[in-house]
C-alpha cells in the first residue's frame, strides 16, 4: 500500500522508485507512529521486549488489553513505511499480551499469568520463524529466566499450536531460504571461531550506539509524534543510497546467505544498519531488534566469510555459510541467550552439520559480549529505569537479601603478630571455622583457616616459639560490606574454602564488623523462600476475599488486607515497626494503579505509597487495631 508494490518488495524494485518517495513514505508513516505512542500506548514504543520483562517482574505478567491493538498497528505501519526495525520483537509482544488478557479474563494467580505471558511470547516466535523449539526456548531463556516443569509444559504446548496453525496459513516454509551447507574440514572450526569474535563485537557495537541515539532522542524536548518524524527522515534520506535498511532486510539477508553479494558492501552494511536501527528505534519507532541482529550477523559473517573462502578456497565453506553462522552469533551476542539463537539457525536449516561451528560462534561470542556489557540488549533497558527483573524470582532469591541482615558480630581474631600458642587458645575459646587476623590498625589482614590449624597441631611443640600469625595465615580473603547481597556472598563461598566471611566496614576502611556464616545464607534462603512462597498463596486467598475481611488460616491467626492509611504513609517499614507495635506481621505490599496489581515483599527499606494495600498476619483482635489506625 505504502509503495504501491503489488509484486516481490525488492531492492530492484526500490530502486525503480522516485527519490522524494522514499523519503515522503518513512517520513509519513512514522509520523502516524508517533501519534499512535503519544495519544494512545505509550507501551508500543521501541522494540517490546524489555515491556514484556518489565511486566512480568513488576506487574505480575499484567499488560493492558489495548497494547495489543497498538503495537499491531504501529508496528506494521513502522515496518511498511521503511523503518529499520524488526517483527518478531512486535510478535512477541503482541503474543505475550493476548496471553496476559487471557490470563486477567480466567482471574487466575499472578504466577499463571506470567507463565500466560511466556506462552504467548513463546507462539510468536514460533509462528514468525516457524520454529517451534526456539519458540519455547526463547520463552524460558529471555522472558522467564525459568526452565521449570510447571512453566515450560504449557509454553511448550502454545508454542507448537502455534507453529500448527502459521503453517496452515502460511504454508510449511523458514524464514529464510537457506542452502545447505556443511563443515569442509575440522580446521574450519578456527574461522568460524574468528566469526563468533567478530559477532561479539558487532552486537557489542549494536548495544552500545542504540542506547546512545535512545537517549539522545529522550533529551529533545519534542511530543513523541515529532521525535518520530525526524527519525523517519533520516532513514528516507538514508534509504535513498542504501535501500537495503528499509524495512526487516529479509531480502538483504538470503543475498548474503547465497553469496550474491561484494565483501565491501556487507562491510559498509554492518555500520548502516546499526546506524538506521538506533535512529529507528531510539526516534520512537515501533519495531523489534531481532531482525537487525539477524541482519547484522549475515552482514558480519559474510564479510568474513568472503575472505577466509577467498584464501582457504579448499579448505573452506562459501561466505553463505558464514553469513548464516554469523547471524546466530549476533543474535546470542545481543540478547545473552546462545541457546535460543543455536536453535533458531539450527530450525531454519534442519541440517546438523551445521551446528558445530553455530555452537562455537555463538557461545564465543556471547563471551565476548558479556564481557564488556553485563546486560544483554533487553536486560539494558530495564536496568537504566532501576528495575532489576530478577528480583523475586527464586533462582535469584538471595539478590534480594542484604548482608546487614543476615551476619553476626561475635567473631574471632587475633593480631598479626601473634604467636602459635596465642592463636591455639583464640581458636579453643571460639565456635567459629574461621580465625582471622587483623594488621595494627585493626583492618583485616587475612585469615587462619581451621584446616591449616589442624596440620600444625602435631607440630605444636617445635612452632610454638617460632610461628606467628603472619606466617599462618591466608593473603587472599575477600572483604565483604554491609551492602552487598548474599547472592554475591554465595559466589564468593563457591570461591574459597571458607565457612565464614569477614564483613568490613567498607571498601576503603576494612575494620572487621563481623562475618557471615555459609550456614546463615542458607538459612536464610529457606526462611525467604518459604515466606514468599506463603505469601503468594495468601495474596491469591484474600483476593477471593470482600474488601477488609480477614479469613482464618491458623487456629488463632488470620490475615487481612487493608489499603494503607494517613497512618502508614510516608514511613519505612522499619519506621512503622507493626510487630513490636501492634503484634501484627507485613506479609506482602500490594500496589494498586492503572497498570494494575504487583505484589512488593516488605523489606526494612521500603516506603509506604498511597497505592499500597497491606496484607497483614496476627490475631483478630490486633488486625482490628491495625483496621482503624
Amino acid at each position: 500500500l505504502f509503495w504501491r508494490s503489488h509484486a516481490e518488495f525488492s531492492i530492484e524494485y526500490i530502486g525503480s522508485i522516485a527519490w522524494y518517495w522514499k523519503i515522503i513514505i518513512p517520513v509519513g508513516g512514522s509520523f502516524v507512529v508517533g501519534l499512535i505512542v503519544h495519544f494512545f500506548s505509550k507501551e508500543a514504543k521501541g522494540h517490546g521486549v524489555p515491556e514484556v520483562m518489565e511486566a512480568i517482574a513488576l506487574r505480575n505478567g499484567v499488560i493492558r488489553p489495548r497494547v495489543v491493538f497498538a503495537k499491531l498497528f504501529a508496528s506494521a505501519i513502522y515496518i511498511a513505511s521503511g523503518g529499520s526495525v524488526g517483527r518478531e520483537g512486535p510478535v512477541i509482544q503482541i503474543g505475550s499480551a493476548i496471553g496476559s488478557a487471557i490470563g486477567q479474563f480466567l482471574k487466575v494467580n499472578p504466577q499463571r499469568i506470567k507463565t500466560f505471558v511466556a506462552c504467548g511470547a513463546a507462539a510468536g516466535i514460533a509462528a514468525a520463524f516457524n520454529a517451534p523449539i526456539a519458540g519455547a526456548l526463547f520463552a524460558v531463556e529471555i522472558i522467564l529466566g525459568d526452565f521449570a516443569v510447571a512453566q515450560f509444559s504449557p509454553i511448550v504446548i502454545s508454542s507448537v499450536v502455534s507453529t500448527v496453525v502459521s503453517r496452515h496459513f502460511i504454508g510449511d516454509f523458514p524464514a529464510f531460504e537457506v542452502p545447505i551447507y556443511e563443515l569442509v574440514s575440522p580446521l574450519e572450526l578456527g574461522p568460524y571461531a574468528l566469526v563468533g569474535i567478530m559477532s561479539g563485537i558487532v552486537a557489542l557495537l549494536f548495544i552500545k550506539v542504540l542506547y546512545y541515539f535512545e537517549d539522545m532522542f529522550d533529551d529533545f524536548k519534542l511530543p513523541e509524534y515529532g521525535k518520530t518524524v525526524i527519525g523517519g527522515l533520516i532513514i528516507g534520506t538514508m534509504g535513498i543510497v542504501f535501500p537495503h535498511i528499509y524495512g526487516v532486510g529479509y531480502s538483504t539477508i538470503n543475498a548474503a546467505l547465497y553469496g550474491k553479494m561484494a565483501w565491501q558492501m556487507m562491510g559498509l552494511l554492518i555500520f548502516v544498519k546499526i546506524f538506521a536501527t538506533s535512529i529507528s528505534l531510539g526516534s520512537g519507532g515501533s519495531g523489534g531488534v531481532f531482525a537487525p541482529s539477524l541482519f547484522l550477523g549475515a552482514m558480519t559473517g559474510g564479510f568474513l566469510g568472503d575472505f577466509i573462502h577467498t584464501w582457504f578456497p579448499t579448505m573452506s565453506a562459501s561466505s553463505g555459510a558464514y553469513a548464516l553462522v554469523g547471524m546466530g552469533a549476533v543474535v546470542a551476542g545481543a540478547t545473552h541467550a546462545p541457546i535460543t539463537a543455536i536453535l533458531i539457525i539450527f530450525e531454519l536449516t534442519n541440517d546438523y552439520k551445521i551446528i558445530l561451528p553455530l555452537m562455537i560462534a555463538c557461545i564465543i561470542a556471547t563471551l565476548m559480549t558479556g564481557k564488556f556489557q553485563k546486560e544483554s540488549i533487553y536486560t539494558l533497558k530495564l536496568v537504566r529505569r532501576g528495575i532489576n527483573i530478577f528480583k523475586g524470582q527464586e533462582i535469584n532469591l538471595l539478590r534480594s537479601i542484604k548482608v546487614k541482615e543476615a551476619f553476626r558480630k561475635n567473631f574471632t581474631t587475633v593480631k598479626i603478630n601473634a604467636t602459635f600458642k596465642e592463636i591455639l587458645k583464640a581458636i579453643s575459646e571460639s565456635s567459629h571455622n574461621e580465625c582471622f587476623v587483623q594488621n595494627n590498625n585493626m583492618e583485616l589482614a587475612g585469615v587462619i583457616p581451621l584446616r591449616s590449624i589442624r596440620r600444625s597441631l602435631l607440630d605444636e611443640e617445635y612452632l610454638s616459639g617460632l610461628v606467628i600469625a603472619l606466617d599462618l595465615m591466608e593473603e587472599k580473603v575477600p572483604g565483604i560490606t554491609r551492602d552487598d547481597n548474599l547472592d554475591d556472598v554465595m559466589r564468593l563461598f563457591s570461591k574459597y574454602e571458607l565457612a565464614e566471611l569477614p564483613v568490613i566496614e567498607s571498601h576503603e576502611n576494612k575494620k572487621i564488623a563481623g562475618i557471615i556464616a555459609r550456614a546463615d545464607v542458607i538459612e536464610m534462603y529457606n526462611k525467604e523462600l518459604m515466606k514468599r512462597n506463603m505469601a503468594q498463596e495468601l495474596v491469591s486467598s484474600v483476593k477471593l476475599l470482600e474488601k477488609e475481611q480477614s479469613v482464618e488460616f491458623l487456629p488463632g491467626t488470620s490475615i487481612l488486607q487493608v489499603p494503607a492509611s494517613k497512618y502508614f504513609m510516608g514511613k519505612t517499614i522499619r519506621e512503622l515497626d507493626m510487630r513490636n507495635k501492634f503484634g501484627v506481621q507485613i506479609l506482602v505490599i500490594i500496589r494498586k494503579d492503572i497498570s494494575g496489581e504487583r505484589q512488593t515483599f516488605p523489606t526494612p527499606e521500603y516506603k509506604i505509597h498511597e497505592d499500597d494495600h497491606l496484607v497483614v498476619m496476627g490475631s483478630e483482635k490486633e488486625l482490628k487495631a491495625v483496621k482503624n489506625l
